[in-house]
């Protein structure tokens, strides 16, 4: 069996930026436990599998080592596939099916926007293990949204200089840890890093569904809804963040870097 698949650099434009997926556009669903050893072989931050059948195009995420409920960069690397990369493109608007209820994507001049379920933080009590293991010593606010920690510090550069202890947080039951800031570049609202430890991923270079958390909050501490966001990994990437009431609009770019088959 052949299995052809798509790799996509998601939120830039650049080759090699951005955050890379593997996507796989199946003729026919494959059992859940290759998806997770494909994924775990590819060993990308995210693998995702697309199957598109009668009525309906269902679309499942693997990191390396688990299934996730809700992943954006390689829901734009889906979406981006099927608009450009397979044999016979779609236009204008893609809907799957997936964990998070229907996600629908559609082309503009902006790039593709995803139109996700907003997943807004709540303030808890702060961690003092997560934190002395994200090396944080006095954060601005500590909440916690539907999958993730939300910790906001005092600047860009705190967040850029941030090096955790990733053995002692994969300890932590939670999806991953959001670390954010107000942007110090005139062009941009806020920046993040996401980390991940616990499902494999140490930091995720760009990671859209946490911007379902980081664009509620920042909505409400800027006062604006309209928000120009930038990842601060290795990588890189941006994207804008529009929140409307219960839901969150992501736009960025795509670009297809590679292609292949997987040979079982």
């Amino acid at each position: 069996m052949k299995l052809p698949y798509f790799l996509i650099d998601a939120f830039t434009d650049r080759a090699f930026s951005g955050n890379p997926a593997a996507v796989y556009v199946l003729s026919t669903p494959i059992p859940n436990d290759l998806m997770q050893k494909i994924a775990a072989e590819m060993n990308l931050s995210e693998t995702a599998f697309v199957h598109q059948g009668p009525g309906s195009t269902t679309l499942r995420w693997f990191t390396p080592t688990t299934e996730v409920d809700l992943c954006g960069h390689a829901t734009l690397a889906s979406a981006h596939a099927l608009f450009t990369a397979i044999d016979q493109p779609q236009s204008g608007v893609i809907t799957f099916s997936s964990a998070s209820g229907a996600l629908t994507c559609e082309q503009t001049a902006d790039g593709i926007r995803l139109d996700f379920p907003a997943t807004p933080p709540t303030p808890v009590p702060q961690n003092d293990f997560i934190l002395e293991h994200l090396g944080i010593t006095d954060p601005v606010y500590f909440g916690q949204s539907k999958f993730d920690y939300l910790i906001q510090v005092a600047s860009a550069e705190q967040v850029q200089s941030l090096t955790p202890n990733f053995s002692a947080l994969a300890a932590v039951a939670t999806r991953g840890f959001i670390v954010t800031a107000e942007a110090a570049e005139p062009d941009l609202d806020f920046v993040s890093r996401f980390f991940a430890p616990a499902t494999g991923v140490n930091e995720d270079p760009v990671t859209g569904s946490a911007h379902c958390c980081l664009g509620p909050y920042w909505a409400r501490h800027l006062n604006k809804h309209h928000l120009r966001a930038a990842q601060r990994s290795k990588r890189g990437g941006s994207l804008t963040v529009e929140v409307i009431e219960a839901r969150v609009l992501l736009t960025g770019r795509a670009i297809l870097v590679g292609r292949g088959e997987l040979l079982l």
